[in-house]
């Protein structure tokens, strides 16, 4: 099976059959290569239904789980949109084909040279990815439409939801116990409305754990 195909059914098996009928997203599923944002030895497994690590602490996701988060950030095609711990590219990549802009941000300068060379090598200009602390966001590139954070976590910083516009979206996966949901948080005045649009459970992102408390 080629490349083009294993995407095509990536889609029809893993996306499609989860309730994700945006075709924009489809579209950008199949024409992002998922095996350039992988190691070469992870190349073959591209397209198979489970996580990929990337790096230390950094995950490509299940399609399913992916596409459903990006769904659910209604994603339009003027927005301007953050990409927390961007990895290896793939989340910009994918996210770029839906909106006008898309900036990344990671931890490590080496990691975020990497992933802003593979989408160099592909091409696609409305997308970077920069080094960063990715607990404060990048307000200075601020503020977003779509925040969209690519790992769970315990704890939400307060940065990234000052970095949304109005009306702008936080799209994240919040562990709480053995619960894991995804939710879109979404800004009106200092005000933040959630809702939980579906459980998922891929890796956490470190360094987002809530602190231990002390029973005496």
């Amino acid at each position: 099976m080629n490349d083009a195909v294993a995407r095509e059914t990536m889609i029809d098996t893993q996306v499609r059959p989860n309730d994700v009928t945006d075709r924009r997203i489809h579209a950008a599923l199949q024409n992002v290569p998922r095996e350039v944002f992988l190691p070469k030895s992870r190349h073959s497994l591209a397209y198979a239904e489970f996580e990929h690590e990337t790096s230390q602490g950094r995950y490509m996701w299940r399609a399913r789980d992916f596409a459903k988060l990006v769904e659910a950030a209604k994603i339009q095609a003027d927005d301007e949109v953050l990409d927390v711990a961007s990895g290896s590219g793939y989340s910009a990549a994918i996210l770029a084909k839906l909106a006008a802009a898309v900036v990344g941000v990671e931890t490590d300068e080496a990691l975020a040279e990497a992933a802003s060379a593979r989408l160099d090598s592909l091409d696609i200009d409305n997308a970077d990815v920069v080094a960063g602390d990715i607990s404060k966001g990048l307000a200075s590139q601020g503020p977003f439409d779509v925040i969209f954070v690519n790992g769970s976590v315990e704890v939400i910083p307060q940065e990234w939801k000052d970095q949304l516009k109005q009306n702008g979206r936080l799209a994240v996966i919040v562990r709480e116990g053995k619960l894991s949901q995804a939710r879109i948080y979404t800004r009106s005045g200092d005000s933040f409305a959630c809702r939980s649009v579906f459980d998922a459970a891929p890796p956490a992102l470190p360094g987002f754990e809530k602190a231990e408390s002390f029973v005496f």
